[in-house]
């Protein structure tokens, strides 16, 4: 159903929904339903299974699911005053950018008492962590039928696993790769300084040559693995498991990956921020974090939402102690500081 058409179906609607309650009432009394955007794939698969459509349900209202995230979109919304998204799932810098440019509503944590639950690490005055994945390693079986890299070394090795690389097209992630891949300590790869942020750029500079594409969206390292374009990638964990799901011949792993969570923010002005908050909690709650479980792709961020998970499932969780024990946890306030004061020099880099 075209967007024009569900919102001509969901005004036609309102007569008849009438006696639903006062939230649902002032929702459709909005100029258009909640809306809920995401990144696409196999991460909004499972957030509209999980927690978006459930919601629409349990409140008896009309919700819209839509994609992809794109920041410099959020950010004319709120310059325009014409905010279409209530909910956006961003990636961590988007968080601490959003706060400080000012495109970000302050979240008021009393009304997502779930929050509390949570490690302190994926709770911010802008945005709240709801589920989990990382940044790994990904191979073309046809490349390495038996096994590919499992570590940032071996993918800056081009002798010992050569072919076409593909890394993700900004300094994001790319800058803790290099530096696991340079033999830095994972415990040290964070406060970001200019001294690390100067070696993983020499690091990359170094690997460049081999990197045949910057990829940008999470079906590309999948996709391109598949058809042989690429021998290696950096991918998304949830795209490399929907894809091998699938059949697709392609592998993994997890060892020496960049972990991180997938952040829930509102737009400033959002219209329905209130239900955005509410959303956000729900999604929070054990049961709608245990649902992630069944689908798996991405991972809960609610530790005893694991409780339940049988050791396959266990195995494609990135906070399995097992899995994290070897991965780095991102550190999204750093790595906002690396974006912006290292952004001219990567684009050098990038056209050099």
């Amino acid at each position: 159903m075209r967007r024009r058409d569900f919102l001509i179906s969901a005004a036609g609607a309102a007569g008849v929904m009438a006696g639903l309650a006062p939230m649902s009432r002032l929702s459709l009394a909005q100029d258009r339903p909640f809306t809920f955007t995401s990144w696409g794939g196999a991460l909004s698969n499972a957030e509209k299974e999980a927690f978006i459509d459930p919601f629409g349900k349990l409140k008896g209202i009309p919700v819209i699911n839509t994609s992809p995230t794109e920041t410099a979109k959020i950010k004319a919304m709120v310059q325009a005053q014409k905010v279409e998204w209530d909910l956006v799932d961003v990636g961590g810098r988007t968080v601490w950018q959003g706060g400080k440019e000012g495109f970000l509503e302050s979240l008021d944590l009393a009304k997502i008492p779930n929050a509390a639950n949570l490690e302190k690490g994926w709770v911010s005055p802008y945005g709240v962590a709801t589920s989990t994945g990382a940044t790994i390693i990904a191979w073309s079986k046809s490349a390495f039928p038996e096994a590919g890299p499992q570590s940032w070394a071996d993918f800056w090795d081009v002798k010992r696993f050569p072919g076409a690389r593909g890394l993700y097209k900004f300094f994001y992630y790319n800058y803790e790769a290099a530096l696991l891949a340079a033999g830095v300590k994972r415990e040290e790869v964070f406060p970001y300084t200019t001294e690390k942020a100067d070696m993983a750029l020499a690091k990359i500079k170094e690997l460049k040559p081999h990197v045949t594409v910057w990829w940008g969206a999470g079906a590309q390292p999948p996709q391109l693995l598949s058809t042989g374009e690429l021998a290696l990638s950096s991918a998304w964990s949830g795209r490399m498991l929907a894809a091998e799901a699938e059949g697709a011949p392609v592998g993994h792993t997890y060892n020496d990956g960049i972990a991180w969570a997938n952040w829930w923010v509102i737009p400033k002005g959002a219209p329905h921020r209130d239900l955005a908050h509410e959303a956000i909690d729900y999604a929070l709650g054990k049961d709608q974090q245990a649902k992630l479980l069944s689908l798996k792709t991405y991972g809960p961020v609610l530790a005893a939402a694991t409780e339940g998970a049988d050791a396959e499932t266990a195995k494609i969780l990135v906070m399995n102690p097992d899995n994290v024990k070897n991965m780095l946890i991102l550190n999204e306030e750093e790595a906002n500081k690396y974006s912006y004061e290292y952004e001219e020099k990567w684009n050098q880099l990038m056209l050099g």
